[in-house]
């Protein structure tokens, strides 16, 4: 694809930025949590992880050689792996309480797919060995 890196790196910026909007709200107990605050309950800081896989993930988007794409696939697919592992344990209830899921912890999964789509389709240049 022509375009992939382009939305392969937006798609990591969206994620960074859905990190820090709230991702489900606690009515019972008047939590909000995000990434990067969860006060009140024992997920820590999971937007962190995130933080940290999208860098490398956008750093090796712009590097152009083979082992910096084949690498992205590795760290696209432990992004996915978290991102799913975040939407099941922030939306999931506990003790007879249920979250509201909000539209960001949809985006974060949205937009860690799309990075592993991309990142599955790199742009590299194919030489002619004539």
């Amino acid at each position: 694809m022509k375009y992939s890196q382009w939305i392969g790196i937006a798609a990591a910026i969206g994620l960074i930025v859905c990190c820090f909007l709230p991702w489900s709200i606690v009515i019972s107990k008047n939590l909000s949590i995000s990434g990067f605050a969860a006060e009140g309950t024992s997920f820590g800081r999971p937007g962190l992880f995130h933080l940290v896989f999208c860098s490398a993930s956008i750093l090796f988007f712009m590097v152009p050689r083979i082992w910096a794409k084949r690498t992205n696939v590795f760290v696209g697919a432990i992004n996915l792996a978290w991102a799913i592992r975040n939407y099941i344990l922030v939306s999931s209830c506990m003790l007879g309480e249920c979250p509201e899921k909000q539209p960001a912890l949809y985006a974060v999964l949205g937009c860690a797919i799309i990075m592993q789509l991309m990142v599955l389709f790199p742009k590299m240049p194919v030489e002619n060995k004539k």
